[in-house]
């Protein structure tokens, strides 16, 4: 499946690129990604990146890039491992774009279109309990707490949203 195109207030959302590896690599090489398992090697950078791609090919959804008219600045979407019971929605901003609310901005589409495009009766979030910043976006975007997800990572806290919230 070709990704669509989303567009908000001020990023369009859109299928990764060549183009936007080196950002990405820099990204996952960085400290912004201790609360998902990182920094990363480029070896594993390139794993999470084809990653992100090949999910479209999969199940018919995945990971956008934001890009707010100079290129890649974050990366946003939604995925659902066979492991899981729900589909997950994930944000990350790279560390020039981090305080702009882009995740948030971001994250409210990509739920938007997931709720029209794949009618889940809830999609969620695994969240590090130590990332205050992606628990303050889950907030933002009416998610409630719904405990730790111990079997998928004992560092994880759930949250949930649902589409009563969305609209």
């Amino acid at each position: 499946m070709t990704p669509p195109t989303l567009h908000t207030e001020r990023l369009t959302l859109r299928a990764p690129t060549m183009d936007d590896w080196p950002a990405y690599k820099a990204f996952y090489a960085s400290d912004a990604t201790r609360f998902t398992g990182g920094p990363y090697d480029a070896k594993q950078s390139w794993t999470l990146f084809a990653g992100d791609l090949g999910h479209w090919g999969l199940m018919g959804f995945g990971w956008f890039i934001l890009d707010d008219g100079t290129g890649a600045v974050g990366a946003c979407g939604l995925h659902h491992p066979p492991h899981q019971a729900d589909p997950e929605i994930g944000w990350n901003t790279f560390p020039t774009a981090q305080g702009k609310g882009y995740a948030t901005e971001a994250a409210r589409t990509v739920l938007d279109w997931g709720w029209t495009t794949l009618k889940p009766a809830r999609i969620v979030s695994y969240i590090d309990r130590g990332n205050m910043a992606s628990k303050a976006v889950a907030a933002k975007l009416g998610a409630t707490f719904a405990g730790d997800m111990a079997a998928h990572d004992p560092a994880c806290e759930t949250w949930v949203h649902s589409q009563a919230e969305a609209a």
